[in-house]
């Protein structure tokens, strides 16, 4: 059962939700957002740990934009 529900995002962009469930202290994120997909159903210690992975992945898949000519 969820016990509930946080939204994980960056620079404004929803990436996905970390869950709670019942019996356990631990938090699974379910993915939205393709450049976080590779962790869709990871579970974390903590929302902190889990922000911090995702936000770490998403910058690292984020395309870097050109250079000014």
């Amino acid at each position: 059962m969820l016990l509930d529900s946080t939204i994980i995002e960056v620079d404004g962009v929803f990436l996905g939700t970390a869950i709670l469930f019942a019996g356990g202290r631990l938090l699974r994120f379910y993915a939205v957002h393709d450049s976080v997909r590779a962790l869709h159903d990871q579970i974390l210690p903590d929302l902190d740990s889990l922000r911090r992975k995702v936000g770490q992945h998403f910058r690292k898949m984020a395309p870097v934009p050109p250079r000014p000519a």
